[in-house]
């Protein structure tokens, strides 16, 4: 009988969940309980041990009275209830039983209220397989098998699906934030929706918002999220780029100002960067917050100055080039400077005034910086003149060698001039052909004036007419200096920048802008 292998040696108690493991390896031996025999003189007769196999449940514990026998105790007023206990303890006993032959390992629902039947546990499994998830996803987060099918699960990803998550991606979104089956829709979901689109972030957009960065879900409101926003404001960043910026990279909602943005955003100005530009940086291209400060940042700045970038220059190149703050710096730098040795006969000084002027030379591929080189040598440039002309615009190495032979061929053939005016003015070919150098060259020929290229091409439309209506040509003292995407700085008007891209078609634009790294 059970009974006999309940009872154990002595009077040692036995555990609970060992004698609900006894009972459902032996459910055939189970003894029917017989109702009490009952009289006027007894109503509450208690069942004796061979007629009430489940009697050792009935422990002195639960009873308010003490007594040699526990089978002769009196029931508690809470005997239903403890019975309930013993109940759900049989049944969590089957169901641990059932994930562990299914190879889940249930040690983290100890404390997790399961479902009364392994029917209900094993309709959870099911769907979350249907769902996509594997046995070891599952083992990965196991406290999912806490959450309802009908009151937490559907729901949810109900939700999802409507905010714009494919139905086709959500096991992969369950999988990245399995936690997000425990939320309230209502009280958690929705809320944190409703703030993305207050930031402007597109309504088509939030699906994809989310399948980067799922956590986003598990935010309070009022604390990070909130605050990541504000600092970014207070720097100067434009609120309607907020939207924009969370849609390219939403891991700067989960940011600590304190910890994160702010040391970052200092550094940065440390270097002479204005925080108006910095803003501008971030709202170009919000991912450079996620470059580690001390492990990636500072390494890299520190890496320029150990290859000869002077420290008034790092600015101009974060402002440049910000990527080259999150790269591996110190190998590209050696590669490109060994290369740059060896080809181009450009010395370490040399290059590091490449880098201050063009720093996408680190990242460059090394057979498109020859291609340029080759053509310039190809036109007969020794190549001293060569590494000069490159130490002098960095930009030449960008260029497309079709547009070069045009505007080297109109320069030869249209204007007859020695190739010497090339080499003291390589920012000849980044002009465009078509819109600049031959309108101009053909109105000094109209009015005969005869002129270095730098002094009509490196000026604006107006400056240029302002100088054929003037009598003389103007000295050509410290000229202005060659930027970025074509634009120019001109000396002793501040800083404005003046462009002459208006009237230009996409080709020429690009031929003349640096290639974007």
């Amino acid at each position: 009988m059970i009974t006999s292998q309940l009872r154990g040696r002595g009077s040692k108690p036995i555990p609970i969940t060992k004698i609900a493991k006894v009972f459902l390896q032996n459910p055939h031996k189970l003894t029917p309980i017989s109702p009490p025999t009952q009289s006027h003189q007894n109503p509450c007769a208690p069942l004796s041990h061979t007629q009430n196999p489940l009697w050792v449940l009935q422990s002195c514990d639960y009873s308010t009275q003490s007594s040699k026998f526990p089978e002769y105790e009196m029931p508690s007023v809470t005997w239903g209830v403890v019975q309930g206990r013993k109940e759900k303890l049989v049944s969590r006993v089957i169901i641990c039983d059932y994930l562990k032959s299914i190879g889940i390992v249930p040690d983290e629902l100890e404390n997790l209220e399961l479902p009364s039947t392994v029917e209900v546990m094993r309709e959870r499994v099911e769907f979350l397989q249907k769902l996509g998830l594997s046995i070891d996803d599952i083992n990965e987060y196991p406290l999912m098998l806490g959450c309802s099918v009908r009151k937490n699960i559907i729901p949810v990803l109900a939700y999802l699906e409507k905010i714009g998550i494919q139905r086709s991606k959500l096991g992969e979104f369950v999988k990245n934030y399995p936690q997000v089956l425990h939320a309230s829709v209502v009280v958690e979901l929705v809320p944190v929706i409703k703030f993305l689109r207050g930031l402007d972030v597109e309504k088509l957009d939030i699906g994809y918002v989310l399948q980067k960065y799922p956590e986003l879900l598990g935010y309070k409101l009022e604390g990070t999220m909130s605050t990541s926003v504000a600092y970014l404001v207070s720097i100067g960043v434009t609120p309607r780029d907020i939207g924009p910026m969370v849609t390219q990279y939403p891991y700067l909602l989960g940011m600590r100002v304190g910890t994160v943005i702010k040391p970052f955003v200092d550094y940065l100005v440390s270097l002479g960067l204005p925080k108006k530009i910095l803003a501008r940086m971030l709202e170009k291209r919000a991912y450079l917050l996620g470059y580690d400060l001390e492990e990636t940042v500072k390494p890299n700045v520190d890496c320029l100055v150990a290859f000869g970038i002077r420290r008034e220059a790092l600015a101009s190149i974060v402002a440049q080039y910000p990527q080259i703050l999150g790269q591996p710096l110190k190998a590209k730098m050696s590669s490109q400077q060994f290369f740059f040795s060896m080809k181009l006969k450009i010395d370490p000084e040399g290059f590091a005034r490449v880098i201050e002027k063009m720093p996408q030379i680190v990242s460059l591929h090394q057979h498109v910086i020859m291609k340029p080189v080759e053509f310039l040598l190809g036109r007969g440039i020794p190549s001293e003149d060569v590494a000069k002309m490159v130490v002098k615009c960095p930009q030449l190495l960008t260029l497309r060698v079709e547009l070069m032979k045009n505007s080297y061929y109109f320069f030869k053939s249209e204007m007859g001039r020695p190739v010497k005016e090339l080499v003291e003015f390589p920012e000849y070919f980044t002009y465009s052909l078509e819109s600049r150098i031959k309108p101009r060259y053909q109105r000094l020929q109209s009015k005969g004036i005869r002129c270095s290229l730098k002094w009509f091409l490196n000026c604006s439309d107006q400056r240029f007419e302002e100088r054929l209506q003037g009598e003389y040509i103007e000295t050509e003292i410290s000229g202005p200096s060659f930027c970025m995407g074509g634009k120019l700085e001109l000396p002793g008007v501040g800083n404005e920048m003046v462009s002459d891209e208006e009237d230009e078609s996409d080709d020429e634009i690009l031929y003349r802008r640096t290639v974007s790294l």
